[in-house]
């Protein structure tokens, strides 16, 4: 390989320093699997199901289509990041506590999703359409959808 032309980015993922040179077209996804971070499924690989969703600076991505390179100066965040000391993040104890969690394939990529939603500046609860609209890039083959709503208004009832 010619790496005459890779680039070298700094990031935060899930809080610890990184340094990476690699290939300006390797996706974000194929970056944090390969460095263990293995809640970042690979489902499409087009942006089409979210399974691969990750936060960049608070902001949910599908990382297949988000570029590694853009990531430099960044704040990354997966699944692996939630749980502080051990104890799960509210919205990943809702999703258990709900019955949300089925096959789990998806489940990674819609608690960032979640976390997403619920961290954008809102007065009141979210409806369930609002719910529906921002995790639409979220499929999931197993819960009809009603026990995700289910947990995102759980989520915000204890806010």
């Amino acid at each position: 390989m010619n790496h005459a032309s890779w680039v070298t980015i700094e990031c935060a993922i899930n809080g610890a320093p990184y340094q990476f040179t690699l290939s300006p077209a390797t996706p974000l996804s194929e970056l944090l699997r390969s460095h263990g971070l293995l809640s970042v499924k690979q489902g499409c690989s087009v942006g089409e199901c979210g399974a691969c969703t990750v936060l960049v600076d608070g902001i949910a991505v599908d990382s297949c289509l988000y570029l590694a390179a853009w990531i430099d100066g960044k704040q990354i965040r997966t699944l692996e990041g939630e749980a502080v000391g051990g104890k799960l993040s509210r919205v990943q104890e809702e999703f258990t506590k709900s019955g949300a969690v089925q096959c789990g394939f998806c489940t990674p990529g819609l608690v960032m999703a979640t976390t997403a939603l619920l961290a954008k500046p809102h007065v009141k609860p979210f409806t369930v359409q609002e719910i529906r609209r921002g995790l639409a890039g979220n499929l999931c083959r197993c819960t009809g959808y009603q026990m995700i709503v289910d947990t995102v208004i759980a989520c915000e009832d204890e806010q």
